[in-house]
């Protein structure tokens, strides 16, 4: 950990000069200014713990270069002393009203000055802990408010959030204490441990990997998987092992804060000061908010493709009396999604359209077989009960806010543009998006599949009846801007096709 640093501003060289003398052989960095000037334009450019002031400097006297500090946030929680042969109440009133923490008066007494020395410093060092700490609250309350904002459970990846996490702590001004200068952290994997070291270089995150296994020797010296260590700890017997991986790695730990698990261990290492129990809370926080996601992620898939199993064998269930194999529905969801993401819509309605276009002939299941597997062309009565497999299909699908897409599917597939569809013959941007797309998704599987009443179409004989209309099918029947996507990613139908045959 570096030494405490002290300025000192005397206009008197041997003042100063005693002053050294005093304090370089009790560890402390010393930086002199023989006015008032030079310690204040030193100060503004630098880290101080503690300012020694002379009063009786000219140009610049100590109470005028202590009311500019304290004026500045930077240094109300720096300690200045006043040095001061002013013995009157006034003067002293002066300096409380300038800021200063503290008065000795010329000529001093060393046990005295070392004494209030040590004792500003302790303040300051518990007040920046304080800081730290407010600091950490307001830092863990955004991460934890960012993490949520960000969470995608489908697509959380332990890596990306540790990377998160290691913004979180290193991350900042790199000139001033209180954040670690190091993370390291390992990840479990089934072969073993991954390491990856991070710092900060020129305001810049820089990551390297390493071999060596740092969790045995953190859990060997410690029995709870969350811990900090200073110097002296670090220099105790069971330690020592741990002391030597990381000079293995370069790296010569003043302190360190480390939290270890059987699947994630984080050692954040030289914080530039004394680390605390409630450095060890702040990292153990932010490394259990990351491990809370990733565990709710893998619930959430889980439980996602649990439902999304449950609907896919739905959505078989209704073609079991068809003509259509159970690739139908697969290959309509891979078409819808194909037309959705060239005609630009997001990625949430692209995963949405193609898990649940396929339960578009849902209500198949309340057509009778008979109607289904009929040979010859349907009569007048049969085409009106099979068209009901629109309604029966909204219904079946209810009003849940899950399937509300494949409800509309359901109840819109076969709407046509120009309103000659059914069940409600809408026309136009009366049928929602999802339906248009469906609607030529939906016809351009039924022309390649054969049926009793026709064969199986290649694909240019279907592209060629899509856009270019028989009779039966007209161009006129599908949205226009959904005909020009799928004329440009027709190729693509055609591959899917072949795919999923």
């Amino acid at each position: 950990m570096e030494p405490k640093h002290i300025l000192c501003a005397d206009d008197e060289r041997a003042n100063l000069a005693l002053l050294e003398a005093l304090l370089l052989p009790r560890g402390y960095r010393v930086t002199t200014a023989e006015n008032g000037i030079e310690a204040l334009a030193f100060a503004m450019q630098h880290n101080v713990d503690l300012i020694l002031l002379d009063v009786m400097m000219p140009t610049l006297n100590g109470f005028e270069v202590c009311k500019q500090l304290k004026q500045d946030e930077r240094f109300r929680r720096v300690p200045i002393v006043l040095l001061t042969s002013l013995r009157s109440k006034q003067d002293r009133i002066k300096g409380i009203e300038a800021g200063a923490e503290d008065f000795i008066s010329k000529p001093f007494n060393q046990g005295e000055v070392l004494a209030r020395i040590a004792m500003l410093l302790r303040m300051k060092e518990l007040d920046d802990q304080l800081e730290h700490a407010y600091t950490n609250i307001n830092s863990m309350t955004h991460f934890g408010e960012q993490l949520i904002k960000n969470f995608d459970p489908m697509r959380f990846d332990l890596a990306e959030g540790v990377k998160r996490f290691v913004s979180q702590i290193i991350a900042g001004d790199e000139t001033r204490p209180g954040k670690p200068r190091i993370l390291i952290v390992g990840i479990a994997a089934d072969f073993g441990w991954e390491w990856r070291m991070y710092s900060m270089e020129a305001g810049v995150i820089v990551k390297s990997g390493f071999d060596m296994d740092l969790h045995d020797l953190l859990t060997a010296g410690n029995g709870s998987n969350i811990g900090f260590l200073n110097n002296s700890d670090l220099e105790s017997g069971k330690w020592e092992p741990l002391g030597h991986g990381l000079a293995g790695l370069s790296i010569e730990a003043d302190n360190l804060v480390f939290h270890a698990d059987e699947k994630l261990t984080v050692m954040a290492v030289n914080y530039g000061r004394t680390v605390t129990r409630h450095d060890a809370a702040v990292l153990n926080n932010l490394v259990l908010n990351t491990m809370f996601l990733k565990s709710l992620s893998v619930q959430i898939k889980e439980t996602e493709n649990a439902f999304e199993y449950t609907i896919q064998a739905l959505a078989r269930a209704s073609e079991a009396n068809d003509e259509d194999t159970g690739n139908h529905i697969m290959r309509v969801g891979e078409y819808s999604a194909a037309l959705a993401r060239e005609l630009g819509f997001p990625e949430t309605f692209i995963r949405t359209i193609r898990f649940q276009a396929p339960m578009h002939d849902i209500g198949k299941i309340h057509v009778h077989p008979d109607i289904l597997k009929k040979p010859g062309k349907l009569t007048a009565e049969e085409f009106e009960k099979n068209k009901l497999h629109t309604v029966q299909g909204g219904k079946i699908l209810g009003e849940h806010p899950r399937l509300a897409m494949a409800r509309s599917i359901a109840l819109t597939h076969h709407e046509r543009w120009d309103g000659t569809g059914y069940p409600r013959r809408l026309q136009g941007d009366a049928i929602p998006p999802e339906g248009r797309i469906l609607t030529i998704a939906d016809q351009y599987d039924a022309l390649r599949n054969a049926r009793v009443y026709k064969p199986a179409y290649d694909h240019p004989t279907a592209h060629a009846i899509i856009t270019e209309g028989d009779g039966r099918t007209l161009p006129a029947h599908f949205d226009p801007q959904v005909l020009a996507a799928y004329r440009k990613i027709s190729s693509k139908f055609e591959e899917i096709y072949d795919r999923l045959a």
